[in-house]
C-alpha cells in the first residue's frame, strides 16, 4: 500500500500567529499572541493535523484503529481524514453506556464521515495498553489495521509537533498549550528555543512522566525547557466552572473568536491568572496555542 498524499489537503501551514490586545495581559506589559493551528485544516484542525500527518503515512492506506471519548476531537480529525483520503477508521469509544443510544454531535460527525465505532466498558478502556486487552479489540476487527493510541499521542506524533515549536522561535519568548495526553507539548518544547507551559485538562498528577516517556520514545531523553501547571483544568476533562464559561464568553465577544471549551478555554483562563500573579515579566511574549475548534453542533448531514 502507499501513504496517502497530504498535501493534496492543502494544510495552512505555518499556521497564523495573531496579536490580540487583551487588558488582561496588557496592564502587566504583556503581549498575548493566538497561534491559530485550529486553520490548519477545517477538518483536521490544530494538533490533529501535526499529530496525525506521520501516523497516516506510517500507516500507508491501511484500516486505522484508534481510540477516545465521546467528545473526542482526535476521533473526528481521524474518521474526517479516513473521508477525505479514502481509508477505513475504527473508534474505540469509552463507555459501553453509549452503545444503542441515539450519537452526540461528535460521534455522529464520526459515524458520518464512515468510522465504525466499537464502545467498550470503561474498565476495558483503561487497560487498553495491555496487549491481551488490545488482542481481543483487535480480533473484533477481520482486518490488518494501524493502531493510533488515544489523543494521537505517539513518537510520530511528538516529532509531527516539532514544527509547532519552530514555527514560534523568534516570534515568542513563551509558548503555551493545554494538555491531554501530553504529546503536543512534547514536541513543541523540542522545537522551540524558550520556555514551554502546559496546561493540563485533567486531573491526577500523571501529565509530566507521560511527557517525559514520550520524549524519550521520540528523541531517546529529554528535550527542552518545559513545565506543567496543574491548576486549571476546572475539576477534570470536559468538565468546566461558571468562572471558566464567563471567560470564555467574555473572551470570545472581546476578540471575535469561538472557543472551544475542553482545551482552549483553560488555556487561556490559566494564562489569564498567571498574568494576575505576576507569573511572566514584562514584555514577555506568549504565544497560545489554539489547538481546535468548539464541538461541532446537531448538523450530522456530512
Amino acid at each position: 500500500m502507499n501513504a496517502p498524499d497530504l498535501a493534496r489537503l492543502r494544510p495552512r501551514l505555518p499556521s497564523p500567529l495573531e496579536p490580540v490586545e487583551d487588558e488582561r495581559f496588557t496592564r502587566h506589559g504583556l503581549t498575548l499572541l493566538l497561534k491559530r493551528d485550529d486553520l490548519i485544516h477545517p477538518d483536521l484542525p490544530g494538533n490533529k493535523w501535526r499529530k496525525l500527518a506521520l501516523n497516516l503515512r506510517a500507516a500507508a492506506g491501511r484500516p486505522v484503529l484508534t481510540f477516545g471519548g465521546a467528545y473526542s476531537n482526535h476521533l473526528r480529525a481521524t474518521a474526517a481524514a479516513g473521508r477525505l483520503l479514502g481509508f477505513r477508521t475504527v473508534g474505540v469509544v469509552r463507555g459501553d453506556e453509549l452503545a444503542g443510544r441515539p450519537l452526540n454531535p461528535s460521534l455522529a460527525r464520526c459515524a458520518a464521515d464512515g468510522m465504525r465505532l466499537l464502545f467498550v466498558d470503561r474498565a476495558t478502556y483503561r487497560a487498553k495498553h495491555e496487549p491481551a486487552v488490545l488482542a481481543r479489540l483487535l480480533g473484533q476487527v477481520p482486518e490488518d489495521v494501524y493502531v493510533v493510541p488515544e489523543g494521537g499521542s505517539n513518537a510520530l506524533a511528538v516529532e509531527g509537533c516539532v514544527a509547532l515549536g519552530r514555527e514560534l522561535a523568534g516570534a515568542a519568548d513563551l509558548a503555551a498549550v493545554a494538555c491531554g495526553t501530553g504529546g503536543t507539548l512534547a514536541g513543541l518544547a523540542a522545537g522551540f528555543p524558550g520556555p514551554a507551559l502546559g496546561v493540563p485538562v485533567l486531573r491526577g498528577g500523571f501529565l509530566g512522566a507521560e511527557v517525559r516517556a514520550l520524549q524519550e520514545a521520540a528523541f531517546g531523553g529529554p528535550r527542552g525547557d518545559w513545565r506543567l501547571d496543574e491548576r486549571f483544568h476546572c475539576g477534570g476533562y470536559a468538565r468546566t466552572t461558571p468562572e471558566l464559561e464567563a471567560f470564555a464568553e467574555d473572551f470570545g465577544a472581546r476578540h471575535g473568536l469561538a472557543i472551544e471549551r475542553l482545551y482552549v478555554a483553560k488555556l487561556l483562563y490559566g494564562l489569564g491568572a498567571l498574568a494576575e500573579e505576576g507569573a511572566f515579566a514584562p514584555g514577555t511574549r506568549i504565544a497560545a496555542v489554539v489547538t481546535g475548534s468548539p464541538e461541532p453542533q446537531a448538523d450530522s448531514s456530512r
